[in-house]
């Protein structure tokens, strides 16, 4: 069994003390910085000064720094800037920053894995991942609630890196429904399996497979959406709710029956050795591999010219238009 601690079991105390540095004002960095502050923690912020992230930290009350004056400050630095911009930014605004004692943490294990980033050996190096988005990780806090957490210790100089970890997942608020002990392979592993196989590319070519069939069997657009795509939505808050078991005790019993039954007739074992090549290509490093030199070669150009054939997708046109009907105070994308 995975081991599990939450908030009665762990304390504020091993880092009351410490200066706490929030590297990337995103999504993350803001809800983590916020939530910490909130907690009772000394938290400053880094960023591109005069970037987005620099003017929203100062409205939202922080002490803003340039990175490398902010890591010199720092006894903890959360590192939450993009994945592929970690390694650039660690060996120009970081590295020559670190001092003996200090903990650098992060909300994703690519870069220590796949060694884009080696750490010096008399640093803590530690991994606290909220398994939700910022926004819901920021909302559920101010609701005296959270989101589950993974944490990780990969080198532990100071032998108090589990205790500081643990402190920052309860500052954050995850203790509140539990964190899970995890090493950094494999947080990254199955967070990008999970992003390929199901969650991202999985789902999304699931719903066009399952809209093109009834189109191109000569049903309505518009019907083919809300059965494929926006009853989806129904559907996972059940399973999120009660399990996949409730769920379809959740359902009509045409819908239970006829899921059960017929389920694996699109879901083959095709989909299963699809799978399976996926995480051998991630387990091997060479997904790590590829992306590393597309995104050198291209940039956001990488994924932007898929999206692009997206949006021009029949589901994606028919959509638009319905959540305009939906949504009329919206601005819909």
């Amino acid at each position: 069994m995975a081991k599990i601690w939450y908030d009665a079991e762990v304390s504020l105390d091993p880092i009351k003390n410490e200066t706490i540095a929030v590297i990337g004002y995103g999504i993350q960095g803001s809800a983590q910085a916020c939530n910490i502050r909130d907690s009772g923690l000394k938290v400053i912020v880094a960023d591109v000064k005069g970037s987005k992230g620099w003017e929203n930290a100062i409205k939202d009350g922080h002490i803003v720094y340039e990175t490398p004056d902010a890591v010199a400050k720092a006894d903890i630095i959360l590192f939450l800037v993009p994945d592929m911009l970690q390694a650039k930014v660690y060996k120009q605004q970081v590295e020559p920053y670190l001092s003996k004692g200090k903990a650098l943490d992060f909300a994703h294990g690519a870069a220590i894995h796949w060694k884009w980033i080696q750490p010096p050996e008399w640093i803590d190096v530690i991994m606290l991942a909220p398994k939700a988005p910022g926004a819901l990780l920021r909302e559920t806090y101010l609701r005296n609630f959270s989101v589950p957490a993974l944490v990780a210790v990969h080198q532990d100089y100071t032998g108090r890196a589990w205790d500081r970890v643990l402190a920052l997942a309860k500052a954050v608020g995850c203790t509140r429904v539990g964190v899970i002990k995890t090493t950094f392979k494999e947080e990254v592993e199955t967070d990008w399996f999970g992003e390929q196989a199901i969650l991202c590319g999985g789902v999304d070519r699931l719903i066009r497979n399952a809209f093109e069939t009834l189109v191109d069997h000569g049903y309505q657009p518009e019907v083919a959406y809300f059965e494929c795509l926006n009853e989806l939505k129904l559907i996972v808050d059940l399973i999120y709710r009660y399990g996949i078991t409730g769920m379809y005790r959740g359902v009509s019993e045409t819908a239970r029956y006829g899921g059960l039954t017929r389920g694996g007739k699109v879901i083959t074992e095709a989909a299963r050795k699809g799978a399976e090549e996926l995480l051998r290509e991630i387990q091997s490093g060479e997904f790590a591999k590829e992306w590393v030199e597309v995104y050198e070669k291209e940039g956001v150009k990488a994924f932007e010219k898929y999206l692009h054939e997206l949006e021009n997708h029949p589901i994606e046109r028919v959509g638009r238009e319905l959540r305009k009907m939906m949504w009329p105070n919206e601005q819909i994308k």
